[in-house]
């Protein structure tokens, strides 16, 4: 691939796991256990769309295609979006939101933070804007798993059944494909063997003072990067394009 369509490509794989995610934040809005995290959830699910329409439209840019953000997030079949299977995960109950947060925003704020080094300017100044976001979910969402995890005896029983399922979707951040050689080899881009070294100890402090329990090796699904999904995805893609499919080109 030329460098332009690394870059387009790349971009587009970011823009899809900050969009999956924000859909699934605002889908949380009145679902929360108070009105501070509603407020909270819905601000998070702003920054991550907010996040998607710049690394669409920097992928545009680079394709040369005359494709916008919109097309990016609404015109695409199902096989199209590269984004990591564990955002598209439903929201289930408030530990499996807070621990999906957890896991993802530790590895995200470690892959930004590599790429604003990166060679790719275009990237970088957007994962140098976004990092900033992201490092104030994290702690957001790690406060939240140690209060679960530390709090009464269900709410430390459910973080930990939380984590345990969720667990089987971290190791799909870690396996680097054709494309993310790229961007390490001659972008100098995210280095994803030494970001799960950094993400494995990270999580572990926090998961540690919520007085939970890591899950054991075992078994990691995959796919995602490659426009395989799960079963979860097509309804939320459904919800998201309805508009677009049913009344194309409509402007607001």
């Amino acid at each position: 691939m030329s460098s332009k369509a690394v870059s387009a490509a790349y971009a587009t794989r970011l823009g899809d796991n900050a969009l999956v995610l924000g859909q699934r934040l605002i889908e949380l809005v009145a679902a929360s256990p108070e009105l501070e995290e509603e407020l909270a959830n819905a601000n998070f699910s702003l920054d991550y769309i907010g996040q998607a329409r710049m690394f669409y439209t920097y992928a545009g840019e680079c394709e040369g295609a005359g494709r916008t953000e919109d097309d990016f997030a609404f015109l695409r079949p199902e096989h199209e979006y590269h984004n990591l299977l564990l955002v598209e995960q439903p929201n289930g109950h408030f530990g499996d939101s807070t621990v999906r947060a957890v896991l993802f925003e530790s590895w995200y704020v470690l892959l930004l933070e590599a790429l604003t080094r990166c060679a790719d300017e275009g990237l970088a100044a957007i994962a140098e804007r976004a990092v900033k976001e992201v490092r104030y979910h994290l702690r957001h969402s790690s406060q939240w798993l140690i209060r679960l995890g530390d709090g009464t005896e269900e709410s430390h029983v459910r973080a930990q059944a939380s984590l345990d399922n969720l667990w089987r979707f971290t190791g799909e951040m870690f396996v680097a494909d054709e494309l993310d050689g790229v961007m390490l080899n001659e972008f100098e881009g995210p280095d994803l063997a030494a970001i799960e070294t950094q993400w494995r100890k990270n999580v572990a402090a926090i998961v540690a003072e919520a007085r939970l329990e890591l899950p054991g090796d075992q078994w990691m699904a995959s796919g995602g990067k490659q426009g395989k999904h799960t079963e979860h995805f097509g309804f939320l893609l459904a919800e998201m394009q309805y508009l677009q499919r049913a009344y194309p080109g409509a402007e607001w």
